[in-house]
């Protein structure tokens, strides 16, 4: 497994969350972590729980969805470390009232845009960094509605998140010459907070059989320590207790019973 000592991870949502863990495994590793979000405050709070633990963490909050943002960044990182080794391309929101009758125009743009289109620009922003090292890895957080249409996640997310993964898979087409990795991870509900979003409330005991945000930063950080030469294109990862298939055989038990077998 390769060294991260030295490397320089830019971690996107990293306020709480899937970014919040991943941030917390890579600085762990010993790479310099550059932590990006829309709120300053849980960015300086997690830099401050890595700078605790010996690591080296800098905050670069910003609103990822405006063009200049993620471009602005970029190229702060770039003047501060020299490089940039890894995106972890995680930001992204839902919001409640996630049905087409219940949308409008400014709700689809704020969707699309925090999940697909700051996710293309933040790509965009790092790649002639990683031409020029002939090295680099993108991961890219989607999500089980990036893979499957379902109602729950609503038209506008589930969108976003399949054009994140074809986004991912063409990163491979056009960069894999260049010595450029892209990995998308498409894992299944997950305990972090952008769930009290959820139109209905979910309990306890739902939360507590759902993936951690740390299992998905696991993956991360064993995706970026392969050997330059292996690439996980694309990883679906899904809880053990399933609520998708636990409600495909509640619903063939309920018909067995209902034909009285």
């Amino acid at each position: 497994m390769a060294d991260l000592a030295g490397k320089v991870v830019w971690v996107t949502g990293a306020g709480s969350g899937v970014g919040e863990s991943a941030a917390l495994r890579f600085a762990a590793a010993g790479a310099r972590v550059f932590l990006t979000g829309r709120r300053a405050a849980p960015l300086e709070d997690v830099a401050g729980r890595i700078a605790a633990a010996g690591g080296a963490a800098a905050t670069k909050p910003g609103d990822l969805a405006r063009r200049q943002e993620p471009y602005r960044i970029a190229a702060e990182i770039l003047a501060e470390a020299g490089r940039i080794d890894v995106l972890v391309n995680n930001a992204g929101l839902n919001v409640p009232n996630r049905s087409w009758k219940d949308l409008d125009a400014d709700t689809i743009g704020l969707v699309i845009d925090a999940n697909l289109t700051s996710a293309m620009y933040c790509a965009h922003a790092v790649l002639p960094a990683m031409r020029a090292q002939a090295d680099g890895i993108l991961i890219h957080t989607a999500s089980g509605a990036g893979r499957w249409v379902s109602l729950l996640s609503g038209p506008g997310y589930t969108a976003a998140k399949h054009g994140m993964v074809a986004m991912s898979h063409q990163l491979n087409m056009s960069e894999c010459v260049n010595g450029i990795r892209s990995m998308v991870i498409c894992p299944g509900e997950i305990a972090t907070p952008i769930l009290r979003n959820r139109p209905i409330p979910l309990t306890q005991q739902e939360l507590d059989r759902m993936l951690r945000p740390e299992d998905v930063a696991d993956m991360m950080l064993y995706a970026a320590r392969l050997p330059r030469h292996v690439n996980l294109n694309e990883v679906v990862m899904l809880p053990a207790w399933n609520r998708a298939y636990v409600a495909a055989i509640e619903s063939q038990a309920r018909e067995r019973a209902a034909k009285g077998g």
